[in-house]
């Protein structure tokens, strides 16, 4: 299983700050998010980032076992 974690506002509209959920590809990983939490989540991620063991990643990328993938959207600083 590829553990996800959620981060900020994709926690918020996921309802949880992770989970496992098993993939072979970042874009059905995608997905299986979509399909588990709804529009609310759909609409958050097409605003962010998803890491694949710290590296950012498309939907083609093949997803292992033991990944870790964080989403992430996009964050306000200065």
């Amino acid at each position: 299983m590829t553990e996800v974690r959620y981060f900020a506002a994709a926690a918020e509209a996921a309802g949880r700050h992770g989970e496992s959920l098993a993939a072979n590809s970042v874009g059905e990983l995608r997905s299986l998010m979509i399909e588990r939490h709804g529009e609310g989540l759909e609409r958050v991620l097409t605003r962010c980032s998803l890491l694949v063991d710290g590296v950012v990643t498309d939907d083609a990328t093949s997803l292992e076992e033991n990944d870790v993938v964080d989403v992430l959207p996009p964050f306000a600083g200065g």
